[in-house]
């Protein structure tokens, strides 16, 4: 089916290239949104009559005068690239002249203790405190656990498989032994609510690429279904089906943001922070390095030791000279 018509043709012919290769929605929604803005910037000149100057003067002016984060520009110039090389079948030149790059910050992230993490955990409930003991015991992106499907958990093997992570990559990370049985009643919950489903005439969840098409009733299989459904049905904005997608990444944002608040730790911590928790506190008990990047999913281990430089900052690390004074307190 085609993607969703959008205000001109053009985009819309964009978003069905993005369809066809299988991208997120997230992906088409953004991708669109700033070829749009593009085109704005220009006058709504057609991007067929413009090129590499004009998308360094449109990069440039989201730098220097929107002051957006690095990784805001570079998902314009992704989606810009996209549109020129597979849409309009002219690729950009691989070094475009003339860009004012925004400055990526160098920043450590943000680590709680893990006193602090019980904490946290501890003013959580239900399937936001599941969601986020995945996200501190397996390293898992707020994405991908809410993506899980029930075919994804292996209990005997304690074993999590995450399917198309970032990059497109595929990989095993480790499912703690305490999250066993709290996994399967919730499970429970879950497949009575996708029976009430069915009996509905519902039931069909989104399945990933084409195979909707080649397996028609697998979306309907218990299988498929996703761990952490949303509370309600909705409509596909696709297809515009009705069926019950996964809980909204906005849910557990939210319900993070006001554990970290009761919890009254002053860090500034989010989902995130778990997943950085997650490899420091491994590292801390002296995992190796690169079976934490594996668990990670990072391709780079470079990557991974940042969380070597969070180690390091602590105050056991270095001796104050401080404390070759004779201070009277």
């Amino acid at each position: 089916m085609d993607a969703p018509e959008y205000d001109s043709a053009f985009l819309t012919e964009i978003a069905n290239a993005i369809r066809r290769r299988h991208y997120s929605i997230r992906t088409e929604q953004a991708y669109v949104d700033w070829i749009r803005r593009f085109i704005l910037f220009h006058g709504k000149r057609h991007p067929r009559d413009m090129g590499e100057k004009e998308v360094a003067d449109f990069l440039t002016h989201l730098a220097v005068e929107r002051n957006v984060a690095a990784s805001t520009q570079n998902q314009a110039l992704n989606a810009l690239v996209f549109m020129y090389r597979v849409v309009l079948e002219r690729p950009l030149d691989s070094d475009i002249k003339g860009i004012a790059y925004a400055k990526r910050p160098k920043r450590l992230p943000v680590v709680l203790t893990p006193a602090e993490v019980g904490t946290l955990l501890g003013n959580l409930e239900g399937a936001q405190w599941l969601i986020a003991c995945l996200l501190y015991g397996s390293g898992l992106r707020l994405i991908e656990a809410l993506r899980l499907r029930v075919m994804d958990l292996d209990f005997p093997r304690r074993a999590i498989f995450v399917r198309n992570g970032k990059g497109g990559k595929d990989r095993v990370v480790t499912l703690a032994d305490e999250l066993v049985r709290p996994l399967q009643r919730h499970l429970q919950t879950v497949k009575t609510c996708h029976e009430r489903d069915l009996q509905a005439g519902y039931g069909c969840v989104h399945l990933p690429h084409a195979l909707a098409q080649k397996y028609p009733n697998a979306c309907r299989e218990w299988g498929w279904q996703y761990v952490f459904p949303a509370s309600r049905r909705s409509l596909d904005p696709r297809t515009g089906q009705e069926r019950r997608h996964h809980l909204d990444a906005s849910v557990m944002q939210k319900a993070v943001r006001t554990a970290v608040r009761r919890s009254g730790i002053h860090k500034k911590a989010s989902c995130h922070t778990l997943r950085h928790c997650f490899a420091t506190h491994l590292l801390e008990r002296g995992m190796d390095i690169r079976t934490v990047q594996e668990q990670l999913g990072h391709k780079d281990v470079r990557t991974t030791q940042i969380y070597t430089h969070v180690l390091n900052r602590g105050g056991l690390a270095v001796r104050s000279p401080l404390s070759t004074l004779q201070i009277s307190t």
